[in-house]
């Protein structure tokens, strides 16, 4: 299954993990508005919303110019990337996830920038509703797409 996956996406799934360790729940892949994907949309038990990007390489990070479009999307921002990624690059003011495909490590928590509270109501809806989605299409794939459905 793991040769089925990008390397950006086995960084995911052991962001994913550790997070759940916290009590947080993750979506991969979420969109929170038109136009921005995020790879890590995580909700905690709290409510707090973290963005996490997933960066397997330094083309990948180079090539990436919508991060900064995210930052209001979250309470909290981290890059999560491998041993081997070079973190200089980093743009310091953003948290850091050291992972592998199986666990990773916070290093570096975040700043809080707390979201408002219209904003927070709104994305975890959209948050519920993408789940549960995604939920209903595994255990029926033959379940018509609805018109929200990515």
């Amino acid at each position: 299954m793991d040769q089925d996956l990008q390397p950006g996406q086995l960084l995911a799934r052991g962001v994913s993990r550790h997070l759940r360790s916290h009590g947080f729940v993750s979506i991969e892949e979420f969109v929170p508005a038109r136009g921005l994907r995020v790879d890590v949309m995580a909700l905690g038990p709290k409510g707090e919303l973290w963005v996490v990007e997933c960066k397997s390489s330094r083309a990948d990070f180079q090539t990436d110019s919508k991060w900064q479009g995210y930052l209001e999307w979250c309470d909290r921002y981290f890059w999560a990337v491998d041993i081997a990624f070079p973190t200089d690059l980093l743009p310091e003011g953003t948290g850091l996830i050291m992972a592998d495909a199986y666990d990773a490590e916070i290093i570096r928590m975040g700043p809080e920038d707390k979201l408002a509270t219209a904003r927070r109501k709104k994305l975890i809806q959209k948050f519920a509703m993408d789940a549960a989605r995604r939920l209903h299409r595994f255990r029926d794939p033959r379940l018509p797409a609805l018109p929200d459905d990515a």
